[in-house]
């Protein structure tokens, strides 16, 4: 399903339209239920949601920013326990939240409490683990999402976004591994990773890429197995764009972890 999200008229798209694109295209063909969206930021995922028939509810640390009165948001913080009752949404949509919070598990272990048994969650963070990324810190000890964050840059975020800093602050970066150990540590079987775009910069990089995959390649089965070579230097890692989006869903057969995720 291609769904275009607009950028000219209604919300602003708080992250990058390529993300919001991708996220529709997971959900496209699901029977509809109900769904929480959350950050919801000033509502641009939420609408076109809503627009394709899903019974839509938003939660965000900052509430006022949004702007689609015919939907219902509630004030919560993704550190604490959030406003819902147990198994009450259908399907959850965490974009770009992650990495600006202090309890990244936290958050996961409350998607699982709020959804339903057989629930999908859908959830993206900053892809630090593509090539570019991991040249990046080498060379400089920190990557393009995460840059260190000076008196002075610390002022130019709070300036930008009127003081609510935690829209513009990244503060824990979350790779591949650990995001897929938070999941299927609570009761989440991964179904599907996928890259917002890809990277065409990363072509001149090729050859060390090859490298890095041969060097994965040496590795004893079990260990490359066991430590998610495969996954992690794989081209939709290794390769892929700038941010990761996760499909899980809650409660299914814990055999499945096993498998390889499908990748693409």
């Amino acid at each position: 399903m291609m769904v275009k999200i607009s950028e000219s008229a209604g919300p602003n798209a708080l992250a990058h339209t390529a993300i919001y694109e991708a996220v529709i295209r997971l959900l496209g063909d699901d029977a509809r239920g109900k769904l929480l969206d959350i950050p919801a930021g000033e509502g641009a995922l939420a609408k076109s949601l809503a627009d394709l028939g899903f019974s839509v509810v938003c939660c965000d640390l900052y509430p006022e920013m949004f702007k689609l009165p015919e939907i219902r948001i509630s004030q919560g913080n993704l550190d604490e326990k959030l406003p819902f009752e147990d198994s009450e949404f259908d399907f959850i949509v965490c974009v770009e939240g992650l990495e600006h919070i202090e309890r990244p598990a936290n958050a996961i272990r409350e998607f699982s409490r709020v959804l339903r048994p057989g629930g999908k969650l859908i959830v993206s963070v900053p892809n630090i683990m593509n090539i570019e990324e991991r040249l990046k810190w080498l060379f400089f000890g920190y990557t393009s999402h995460f840059k260190p964050v000076s008196k002075q840059a610390a002022a130019e975020i709070y300036g930008r976004f009127n003081g609510k800093a935690e829209i513009g602050l990244h503060i824990n970066p979350i790779g591949y591994s650990e995001l897929r150990y938070l999941l299927e540590a609570n009761g989440f079987d991964i179904r599907r990773v996928e890259m917002d775009k890809p990277k065409r910069a990363s072509i001149a990089f090729w050859p060390l890429v090859k490298l890095i995959q041969l060097a994965g390649l040496l590795m004893p089965v079990e260990k490359r197995k066991s430590r998610w070579t495969d996954e992690i230097n794989g081209p939709d890692v290794l390769t892929g764009g700038n941010t990761m989006i996760f499909e899980a869903v809650k409660d299914s057969k814990p055999e499945t972890n096993e498998e390889t995720i499908s990748l693409r």
